[in-house]
Formats: structure tokens, C-alpha cells, sequence
């Protein structure tokens, strides 16, 4: 091999290098709030559901498809945005009786590790804030979808994730005793992370 042959090896050696570099390094995406939101439901009177959601949920999720234990997850939720469709009980909801917005104005998640759990399945482990307590709980998570182009160019994805806690842990004590032994509001609740993630296409290289 002559040296002018040896240099274009060498030369594209190194591109390839840092053409797997690239598509190894982690992906930032940004959570879509319009497209986003934080469901949650919990037994009334032992008898029934009552479902609600918070909007205006915002974050940004890393994600390392060559080694998915260095992704992470950081999720914010506006406590104010609480919804049930009914004005008076999510008027309570907001009261210092349960969430306490003026106080305690969001709601977060901060990931501390991500593994996966099964084919297409993850396992999120962090940290999640509510009424100013942390505690550490585990999402299970479906793996993102294949990544789509939008008409405006931009990547998208999206993802759901649940869990159950139990409000008492967080310092969520307000309940009423029924004539039964029973209580109005059960201390467990359900929690679905449904996310749609947007990231902007890398720039194309100069030529």
C-alpha cells in the first residue's frame, strides 16, 4: 500500500470513528406539553374512581440507545394545573389540605437509574417531589417509540410510564371518616405518565 492509499485509509479509519461516536452519543428530547400529560386516579368512598391530571407538564428525558442505564428522566408538573373536572373538589385539591399550591407550586421526578426490565419495557427509578416530600419510587415504562419526522422537520417520540404511591408518604393526609369505618379518599394512588418528546434534527454538516 502506497502512502497516499495509506492516508485515505487512515483519514477514513477516523471518520468512521467519529461516525459511531455520533450515533452512539445520548439524545436529548424535550417533553411537549401540549402533547403531554400526568393522569392519576384514586378510590372514592371505597366505592368508586375519581380520575384527574395535571397539565402544563414540562422536562427533558436523555436518551442512550447504546446503553439505555445512561439515560435519565427529569419531569416537572405545574400542581396548580390539577384538573378533575369539577371546580369545587380541585379548588380543594389545590387548598393546603392535599397539595398546597402556594406553597409547594410543582410537582417533579428526577431519574436516579433507568434499566431495562423486559423486551420493550424499562424500569425508572427517582425521586419524586410532591407537597415539598421526596421519595423514591419506580416507574415501569415502555421503551420510546421509533422516532418520526413531524411536517416541520422535527423528531418526535413518546412514551407512557405508571406507578402507585400512597399520598400519606408525601404528607397528602386529608381524609374524612364515613359512617362506615371507611375513609372519602384512599390513600393509594394510581399515576400515568403518557410523554411526547420533540427533538430538532442535528444540523447538517458544512460541505
Amino acid at each position: 500500500m502506497n502512502i497516499r492509499k495509506l492516508h485515505f485509509a487512515f483519514a477514513a479509519a477516523i471518520a468512521a470513528l467519529f461516525s459511531l461516536g455520533a450515533a452512539a452519543a445520548p439524545n436529548s428530547w424535550q417533553i411537549d406539553p401540549q402533547h403531554s400529560a400526568a393522569q392519576f386516579s384514586v378510590r372514592h368512598m371505597g366505592i368508586a374512581t375519581v380520575r384527574g391530571e395535571f397539565h402544563n407538564v414540562q422536562g427533558t428525558v436523555l436518551l442512550d440507545e447504546s446503553d439505555i442505564t445512561k439515560s435519565s428522566v427529569s419531569v416537572t408538573m405545574d400542581a396548580a394545573s390539577v384538573d378533575t373536572r369539577e371546580p369545587a373538589r380541585d379548588k380543594h385539591l389545590r387548598s393546603a389540605d392535599f397539595f398546597d399550591v402556594e406553597k409547594y407550586p410543582a410537582i417533579t421526578f428526577q431519574s436516579t437509574r433507568v434499566e431495562q426490565s423486559a423486551p420493550g419495557k424499562l424500569k425508572i427509578t427517582g425521586d419524586l417531589t410532591i407537597h415539598g416530600v421526596s421519595k423514591s419510587v419506580v416507574l415501569e415504562a415502555d421503551v420510546p417509540a421509533a422516532a418520526i419526522k413531524d411536517p416541520w422537520g422535527n423528531l418526535r417520540t413518546a412514551a407512557s410510564a405508571t406507578t402507585k404511591i400512597n399520598r400519606q408518604d408525601f404528607g397528602v393526609k386529608w381524609n374524612g371518616k364515613m359512617d362506615n369505618g371507611g375513609w372519602v379518599v384512599s390513600d393509594e394512588v394510581s399515576i400515568t405518565l403518557d410523554i411526547e418528546m420533540i427533538r430538532k434534527p442535528a444540523p447538517e454538516p458544512a460541505k
